[in-house]
Protein backbone atom coordinates (compact mmCIF):
# COMPACT_ATOMS: atom_id res chain seq x y z
CA UNK A 1 0.00 0.00 0.00
CA UNK A 2 2.28 2.18 -0.72
CA UNK A 3 0.18 5.37 -2.10
CA UNK A 4 -1.15 5.43 1.61
CA UNK A 5 2.49 5.35 3.39
CA UNK A 6 2.59 8.56 5.11
CA UNK A 7 -1.27 7.60 6.42
CA UNK A 8 -2.52 6.58 9.82
CA UNK A 9 -2.70 3.28 10.71
CA UNK A 10 -6.35 2.65 10.63
CA UNK A 11 -6.63 4.43 7.38
CA UNK A 12 -4.54 1.88 6.00
CA UNK A 13 -6.08 -1.16 7.91
CA UNK A 14 -10.18 0.26 6.13
CA UNK A 15 -8.05 0.44 2.52
CA UNK A 16 -6.80 -2.79 3.13
CA UNK A 17 -10.12 -4.10 4.00
CA UNK A 18 -12.30 -2.16 1.53
CA UNK A 19 -9.72 -4.24 -0.93
CA UNK A 20 -10.04 -7.48 0.80
CA UNK A 21 -13.77 -7.39 0.45
CA UNK A 22 -13.60 -5.91 -3.23
CA UNK A 23 -15.98 -3.03 -1.69
CA UNK A 24 -12.72 -0.02 -2.72
CA UNK A 25 -13.93 0.12 -6.19
CA UNK A 26 -17.39 0.31 -5.75
CA UNK A 27 -17.10 3.04 -2.56
CA UNK A 28 -14.74 5.30 -5.19
CA UNK A 29 -17.42 4.87 -7.77
CA UNK A 30 -20.39 6.13 -5.82
CA UNK A 31 -18.48 9.09 -4.90
CA UNK A 32 -17.23 9.91 -8.06
CA UNK A 33 -19.06 8.30 -11.08
CA UNK A 34 -18.09 10.04 -14.04
CA UNK A 35 -14.64 10.98 -15.85
CA UNK A 36 -13.83 14.60 -16.61
CA UNK A 37 -14.22 15.35 -20.75
CA UNK A 38 -10.40 16.90 -20.88
CA UNK A 39 -8.80 14.50 -23.21
CA UNK A 40 -6.60 16.97 -25.25
CA UNK A 41 -3.63 18.76 -23.94
CA UNK A 42 -5.38 22.03 -25.51
CA UNK A 43 -8.71 21.29 -23.46
CA UNK A 44 -6.27 20.79 -20.71
CA UNK A 45 -4.23 23.54 -20.65
CA UNK A 46 -7.54 25.98 -20.88
CA UNK A 47 -8.77 24.09 -17.51
CA UNK A 48 -6.17 24.47 -15.79
CA UNK A 49 -5.93 28.49 -16.92
CA UNK A 50 -9.33 28.95 -15.96
CA UNK A 51 -8.37 27.72 -12.22
CA UNK A 52 -4.74 29.83 -12.56
CA UNK A 53 -7.17 32.87 -13.44
CA UNK A 54 -9.30 32.54 -10.61
CA UNK A 55 -6.76 31.89 -7.90
CA UNK A 56 -3.65 33.22 -8.46
CA UNK A 57 -3.45 36.05 -11.30
CA UNK A 58 -0.47 37.15 -10.13
CA UNK A 59 1.37 34.19 -10.40
CA UNK A 60 3.79 33.74 -13.26
CA UNK A 61 2.61 32.83 -16.22
CA UNK A 62 2.46 29.16 -17.43
CA UNK A 63 3.89 28.34 -21.02
CA UNK A 64 1.94 24.76 -21.32
CA UNK A 65 -0.01 22.55 -19.01
CA UNK A 66 0.00 19.07 -21.08
CA UNK A 67 -0.22 15.25 -20.27
CA UNK A 68 2.85 14.22 -20.43
CA UNK A 69 3.64 10.16 -20.99
CA UNK A 70 7.44 10.81 -19.20
CA UNK A 71 5.58 11.80 -15.75
CA UNK A 72 4.66 8.32 -14.00
CA UNK A 73 2.42 7.03 -10.86
CA UNK A 74 4.88 4.39 -10.50
CA UNK A 75 7.78 7.06 -9.83
CA UNK A 76 5.58 8.58 -7.58
CA UNK A 77 4.63 11.76 -9.79
CA UNK A 78 1.62 12.79 -10.16
CA UNK A 79 2.60 15.88 -11.57
CA UNK A 80 5.34 17.84 -12.79
CA UNK A 81 5.96 21.66 -12.44
CA UNK A 82 8.72 22.43 -14.62
CA UNK A 83 10.14 25.84 -14.29
CA UNK A 84 12.86 26.55 -16.66
CA UNK A 85 15.29 28.62 -17.43
CA UNK A 86 17.40 29.68 -20.58
CA UNK A 87 19.52 32.36 -21.59
CA UNK A 88 18.73 34.75 -24.43
CA UNK A 89 21.59 37.05 -24.95
CA UNK A 90 22.57 38.68 -21.65
CA UNK A 91 19.14 38.00 -20.65
CA UNK A 92 17.80 35.25 -18.40
CA UNK A 93 14.40 34.14 -19.87
CA UNK A 94 12.24 31.78 -17.19
CA UNK A 95 9.25 29.94 -18.27
CA UNK A 96 6.60 27.73 -16.34
CA UNK A 97 4.90 24.25 -17.78
CA UNK A 98 2.65 21.60 -15.74
CA UNK A 99 2.92 18.10 -16.72
CA UNK A 100 0.85 15.40 -15.69
CA UNK A 101 0.70 11.58 -16.11
CA UNK A 102 -1.39 10.36 -19.22
CA UNK A 103 -3.15 7.79 -16.85
CA UNK A 104 -5.35 10.94 -15.41
CA UNK A 105 -7.05 11.48 -18.61
CA UNK A 106 -9.48 8.88 -17.78
CA UNK A 107 -10.12 9.89 -14.39
CA UNK A 108 -13.19 12.29 -12.02
CA UNK A 109 -12.78 15.72 -12.65
CA UNK A 110 -12.05 16.16 -8.94
CA UNK A 111 -8.73 14.28 -9.29
CA UNK A 112 -7.57 16.04 -12.11
CA UNK A 113 -9.00 19.98 -10.36
CA UNK A 114 -6.62 18.30 -7.19
CA UNK A 115 -3.57 17.56 -8.96
CA UNK A 116 -3.95 21.15 -11.25
CA UNK A 117 -4.07 22.95 -7.58
CA UNK A 118 -1.47 21.06 -6.44
CA UNK A 119 0.68 22.31 -9.44
CA UNK A 120 -0.52 25.43 -9.34
CA UNK A 121 0.39 26.18 -6.32
CA UNK A 122 4.16 24.88 -6.67
CA UNK A 123 4.22 28.35 -9.07
CA UNK A 124 4.10 30.70 -5.48
CA UNK A 125 5.37 27.71 -2.99
CA UNK A 126 8.12 25.81 -4.25
CA UNK A 127 8.26 23.23 -1.11
CA UNK A 128 5.33 21.79 0.36
CA UNK A 129 5.03 23.43 3.17
CA UNK A 130 2.11 24.74 5.99
CA UNK A 131 1.20 27.88 3.30
CA UNK A 132 1.62 25.25 0.32
CA UNK A 133 -1.27 23.50 1.59
CA UNK A 134 -3.23 26.28 2.92
CA UNK A 135 -2.81 27.58 -0.91
CA UNK A 136 -4.14 24.23 -2.11
CA UNK A 137 -7.00 24.34 0.56
CA UNK A 138 -7.79 28.15 -0.66
CA UNK A 139 -8.00 26.65 -4.19
CA UNK A 140 -9.78 23.29 -3.17
CA UNK A 141 -11.71 23.17 0.09
CA UNK A 142 -11.42 19.49 -0.47
CA UNK A 143 -8.00 19.12 -1.43
CA UNK A 144 -6.86 16.62 1.31
CA UNK A 145 -10.18 14.23 1.12
CA UNK A 146 -9.44 14.29 -2.60
CA UNK A 147 -5.81 13.50 -2.15
CA UNK A 148 -6.81 10.73 0.13
CA UNK A 149 -9.64 9.00 -2.36
CA UNK A 150 -6.71 9.54 -5.30
CA UNK A 151 -4.44 8.12 -3.18
CA UNK A 152 -7.47 4.74 -2.70
CA UNK A 153 -8.09 4.71 -6.39
CA UNK A 154 -4.17 4.20 -7.22
CA UNK A 155 -4.11 1.65 -4.20
CA UNK A 156 -6.99 -0.01 -5.79
CA UNK A 157 -5.73 0.01 -9.42
CA UNK A 158 -2.55 -1.52 -8.33
CA UNK A 159 -4.18 -4.49 -6.28
CA UNK A 160 -6.15 -5.11 -10.07
CA UNK A 161 -2.66 -4.98 -11.43
CA UNK A 162 -0.50 -7.32 -9.36
CA UNK A 163 -4.48 -9.58 -9.48
CA UNK A 164 -4.04 -10.07 -13.28
CA UNK A 165 -0.52 -10.95 -13.51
Amino acid sequence: MIYLKGYPAGIQQRAKELLEQKCLHKHLLQRYPKCHQYSSNDQLYRYGLELKQRYMKKSPPLKRITFDPKVSVIHHALGLNAHITRAHGGKLKASHEIRIDPCFKRCPEAFLRMILVHELAHLKEREHNKSFYQLCQHMEPDYFQLELDLRLMLTWQEAEQKALY
